[in-house]
This record gives C-alpha cells, structure tokens and sequence, in this order.
C-alpha cells in the first residue's frame, strides 16, 4: 500500500507545500525569492539572446510561447530546450520562465519558455493537451534543430514526462525528443487529490490516473526509447517529493530506459531551479554535456 495512503491530510498537504521545506529562509520568503530569481533572470535572458516573444503554438489565447535564440542567429543543426514551468499547475508563466536560456544560448543552444493554461481556467487534461502540441509546432516550425531537449520543474516536470508519455501517432509527426530533465516532480496525482493543491485543478481519481506519468511508463518506452532522462531532486525537497521521483526513477529504470538520477545538494525546492541561470551550475553542466554526447 501507498505510504500516502496512511496520512492524515494535514501531514500530506505539509509534504506537498514545498516552501516549508527550504533550509534557507520562511516559506513566504523562499516563494517571493523565488519570483524575483525567476523574473530577473528572465530579463536578463531576454537582454543575451535574441528573442521572439508571444510566438502561438496553437489557436487558444495562452497557447503561446517565448523562443530564446543564440544573438549568432540560428543555424542548422543547433540543439533546443523546451523549458515547462512549474507552480503547482495554478501559477507562473513563461514571463518568468526564460531564465535557463542564459547560458545556454551562449552556448549555441535555442530555448523556448511554453505557456499553457493554469487552473482553475484549464485543466489537467487541457494542460496537457497543451504542452504536448508546442512541442509539435516548435519542431514544425524550427526546422534547423538538431534535436530537442525537455526541461520541467516541479509541475513542469510532470508535464514534461506526460510529453514523453505521448502517443505521437495521434499527431502529424513524431518529435525526436533526445534528452529530459526533470526537476522536482510529480509523477503519481493520487496523493495531492484530497489536498489543496486539487482546490482549482478539481480533478476526479479517473483524470488523476490517467496523466499520471507513473502510470503511463510502458508507453514512455515505447514513445521515448531513444530519450536520456534525468530525475533530479533536491536535498531539501520534501520526503513525499524524493518518493516520487525515486519511484519514478525505479520504474523508469527497470523498463530498461536509459534514466540517471540526481540528488543535488545545498538545494530546496526552489533553487534547485533558479542556479540553472549558472553555466557552472551542476544541471546546466549536465544538460550541455547531454547535448555534446549527442
């Protein structure tokens, strides 16, 4: 039996409120910390690399995305990031989520920040309709990449391996997706149903199941065999946080998927994310050597 499952609500809705678990400062500090992180990192992105700014991926008024380009403009074959924000499905967009395009388009690699609608105007189901067909357009409409890397935080991270999870014949094409990050994520929606996480997403035990990307593992193999996937963690993430990712990682692993998984330390939650501003950084060093390998 899930270990959840045996919680009272209290102590589940205190494992899953990752601010209370930062080493570093209050919950309230470490989330407003974070937006400025995010946003001034954002600005910065967008002052290094030459930017295309509310592109549309699809009809809908947030289906929108910013595409962070190498200032050298593009050329063939260069790699490009699809970052996915996180915030628990309710918050955050791409105006704070162009900062890991810092150092990589210092390095030659394009990053696009997709937007999708938050709750409580969509749902699970659309969000992850959403995110899926950006990556689509990105690659029906960047013709020049040599591959494309996946990166999501948090709620992010849990889109990021829905997208991996995809179906494509459904689609006009099949995405090469060649790496994915993902970051502090949630990959079984079953614990968070009775928290208030659920309050805006209003999702049953039937939407849950069915985009929870631990359920979904033998059609990530057969979608994403070729994929390289990292879960990190934070060394202050919450015991309920590591679970996921560590059973995720397990599932993954003995599927025969090619997954490593990274315990990062010195991190919470939070700044797990915000140091992929840093070329040195450990992740972002990751992310550019999967790249190389490639």
């Amino acid at each position: 039996m899930a270990q959840w499952r045996g919680m009272e609500k209290d102590e589940l809705e205190r494992q899953y409120s990752p601010s209370l678990w930062s080493h570093r400062m209050t919950a309230d500090d470490v989330i407003k910390a974070h937006v400025a992180s995010l946003e001034e990192g954002t600005q910065r992105a967008r002052s290094v690399a030459k930017s295309q700014l509310d592109v549309a991926y699809g009809e809908g008024e947030g289906e929108k995305m910013d595409v962070y380009m190498p200032s050298t403009g593009p050329s063939q074959g260069i790699p490009l990031v699809v970052y996915i924000h996180g915030g628990y499905w309710q918050f955050f967009s791409k105006e704070e989520s162009g900062f890991i395009a810092v150092p990589l388009v210092q390095r030659g690699v394009a990053m696009v920040a997709v937007d999708y609608d938050i709750a409580p105007k969509g749902n699970m189901d659309l969000m992850v309709s959403q995110v899926r067909r950006s990556v689509v357009s990105i690659v029906q409409q960047y013709s020049y990449i040599s591959g494309v890397y996946l990166c999501g935080h948090s709620a992010g991270a849990h889109l990021a391996a829905m997208v991996l999870c995809t179906d494509w014949s459904q689609y006009s094409i099949t995405p090469q997706i060649k790496g994915a990050f993902l970051i502090s994520g949630i990959y079984d929606l079953l614990p968070i149903l009775s928290t208030y996480v659920n309050e805006p997403l209003k999702m049953t035990e039937a939407v849950a199941l069915r985009n929870s990307p631990s359920q979904l593992v033998p059609q990530l193999k057969h979608s994403s065999s070729a994929c390289h996937i990292v879960v990190a963690v934070g060394q202050h993430d919450s015991p309920e946080f590591w679970k996921q990712s560590e059973d995720f990682f397990k599932a993954l692993n003995s599927s025969g998927l090619k997954v490593t998984f990274e315990e990062v330390p010195n991190t919470d939650h939070f700044n797990i994310m915000e140091q992929f501003v840093d070329g040195d950084y450990h992740l972002t060093q990751l992310l550019l050597k999967m790249m190389e390998d490639h």
